[in-house]
């Protein structure tokens, strides 16, 4: 990853240039807009200041009119309410609107990247890190780039002009000033390289605090921490982390505050102020060449070029490294290329082919050793496969690949002798309805939940509901909205209530084959066996795979699929392996043991058997 990085990085140029023009084509109006309005309410006032003031106190200093002085009194007052009226309506009529719609495209190119985005590149942290810091970025980016930009743009402009001003009033004050702004620069690049490394490195450590902010305020996480003696360890983590920071910022600190102590007390202080002031003391007292207007002037502007060469130097240099940093990230997550890419063939989503899985291995990245190594099988037609195996056999994985979320790399899968890979990504995926273990509920409608879009058949949603065995009541029917996010009276479900949705998701889909990755965890033994039922009379046009550590569930199974360490154990149906009594037989035997000890046990509680339901799916 790192290597990749090295090869993307771009310079801080060229990444405020690539935002710019970003940010140009989707509003040209609001970066122009914003350029052109800073400049307009800000020059003015700074010339007035200098060449207004001049103006004023000549004409009192040499007895001039009172209607004169009055009127340029009365200019400076509406040149500086004007600019800033003008400000404020651009504001608050046009940048607010411009800078949302600048904030929704942006983003969209993020989601919509994300949303296709190789599911690998989420087992990388340094990647994923870097990928959420893109998105979190992206509206600190655009204000912060345009203020820059702006500023840049309005202080190079007005030190130019103010420079012209000064270089009529007197060009040697502006000469040692000039010479007092170069003598500063190598202080002022090494001021900005401070101040970028400290950020660089407090962006870091900001990342790994936020883990502890997520933790203590992340619903998921408050059962755990109340009924454990969690909190210590996670107080005493957070305690030291935030150590890391105080003494990060400690460190740098110092430093740029004995850089500014030289940087104000001698190129400030001494140059700025004390030398100009017996200069220009000089130049009024001595040789009076220059008038009382001529010398607040030129004091106003030494000051406001002062100001403009800071603004340079130090804080544009520390704002554009500041966020060339996050911009080459989001250029960089943008510009990652998927290694799940298209085939040449569009998969037609028909009556179910045999599926051939031929020698297949694969590993997870930074994984030494397979998670699968060599496995071979045949899936029929209208077959109902179950996968079984111990944790971290390769049964997840092996559905991942089938799915594509992953590819192999080596063997190959085939459906209808036609490989996988040779299939657009879309159209391979859409033959698939697939349930998972770590399956999620969104925040919009049910209907919408069950069909996985804005359009839906509510008849249909509402059959699914039914196979999935989700009775619970419905206040608007399919529109009900589930969760709180976006609806204050939205649904909330539980465990089990949920899973039934995302199971309904695929008696929904009309699709040759559906994958139920432990379909029945979060249900009672009731529901899973009307489950099971439904799923073998709903599908029988289908073709099944599911992944149970519940083997009650794979015996009505056409055959089973034992996975251990990586490699195909056994195959068989439930008779066949119970038979040859193998690892298969001693796990159902493990859990059959257990399921009649609880049986026993509570029919001792309740005193009779016709107290207690016992379902065995044989």
């Amino acid at each position: 990853m790192k290597k990749e990085k090295s090869k993307t990085k771009h310079s801080t140029f060229s990444n405020v240039f690539y935002l710019l023009k970003v940010m140009f084509k989707i509003s040209p109006w609001l970066v122009v807009g914003e350029i052109f309005m800073h400049t307009l309410c800000t020059l003015p006032g700074r010339l007035v200041s200098i060449i207004g003031l001049k103006y004023v106190i000549d004409e009192v200093q040499n007895g001039g009119e009172p209607v004169k002085i009055l009127l340029g009194i009365g200019l400076i007052l509406i040149i500086l309410v004007f600019g800033e009226t003008v400000n404020g309506l651009f504001f608050e009529l046009f940048v607010h609107r411009e800078r949302e719609k600048l904030d929704l495209k942006l983003q969209s190119r993020l989601y919509e990247k994300a949303a296709t985005l190789d599911i690998a590149k989420y087992d990388s942290p340094e990647y994923y890190a870097d990928f959420i810091l893109s998105i979190e970025n992206s509206s600190d980016n655009i204000r912060y780039m345009l203020n820059t930009v702006k500023g840049y743009v309005g202080e190079v402009i007005a030190f130019l002009a103010i420079s012209s001003v000064l270089l009529t009033i007197d060009p040697v004050a502006l000469f040692m000033l000039l010479v007092a702004c170069v003598i500063g620069i190598p202080l002022s690049k090494y001021l900005s390289k401070l101040m970028y490394e400290r950020r660089e490195k407090l962006t870091e450590l900001d990342r790994k605090a936020e883990y502890f902010a997520r933790v203590f305020y992340l619903p998921e996480y408050a059962g755990e921490i109340r009924l454990s003696n969690i909190y210590p360890l996670l107080k005493k983590r957070f305690l030291k982390q935030a150590d890391e920071i105080i003494s990060t910022q400690r460190k740098y600190t110092r430093k740029l505050n004995a850089l500014w102590f030289v940087e104000e007390a001698i190129i400030n202080s001494v140059i700025f102020v004390f030398v100009m002031v017996v200069y220009l003391g000089y130049k009024i007292l001595v040789t009076k060449e220059l008038s009382l207007g001529d010398f607040v002037a030129t004091f106003n502007s030494i000051g406001q070029i002062g100001s403009s060469f800071m603004y340079l130097t130090v804080f544009a240099i520390k704002n554009f490294s500041e966020r060339s940093k996050m911009i080459d990230k989001q250029r960089e997550f943008l510009a990652t290329q998927n290694e799940i890419i298209d085939g040449e063939h569009i998969a037609e989503c028909k009556e179910p082919e045999t599926i051939s899985v031929d020698n297949i291995k694969f590993s997870y990245t930074g994984n030494e050793k397979d998670s699968l190594n060599g496995v071979s099988f045949e899936i029929k037609p209208y077959e109902k496969i179950a996968l079984v195996g111990f944790n971290g056999a390769g049964k997840t994985t092996l559905t991942n690949l089938l799915l594509r979320l992953y590819d192999v790399k080596a063997g190959s899968i085939t459906i209808g002798g036609r490989d996988i890979r040779e299939e657009t990504v879309s159209s391979h995926r859409n033959r698939f309805a697939a349930v998972f273990q770590d399956f999620q509920i969104f925040s919009a409608t049910i209907g919408e939940n069950v069909a996985l879009s804005k359009d839906y058949d509510e008849k249909r949603v509402l059959e699914a509901l039914k196979l999935a065995g989700f009775t619970k009541e419905l206040p608007q029917g399919t529109e009900t909205i589930l969760l709180k996010e976006f609806d204050e009276n939205g649904l909330m479900l539980s465990g089990g209530e949920q899973q039934k949705i995302a199971i309904a998701r695929v008696f929904y889909k009309n699709c040759p084959y559906i994958i139920l990755d432990e379909p029945s965890a979060n249900l009672d033994p009731i529901s899973e066996y009307e489950l099971n039922k439904n799923i073998m009379d709903s599908a029988k046009e289908k073709t099944v795979i599911i992944i149970s550590h519940r083997l009650s569930t794979t015996v009505n199974a056409d055959r089973i699929i034992m996975l251990e360490n990586g490699k195909v154990a056994e195959i068989g149906t439930h008779e066949e392996l119970m038979n040859k009594n193998g690892d298969y037989a001693y796990m159902f035997n493990l859990q059959a043991e257990k399921y009649t000890k609880s049986a026993e046990c509570r029919m001792q509680n309740f005193g009779s058997p016709a107290d207690l339901i016992i379902i065995i799916s044989q």
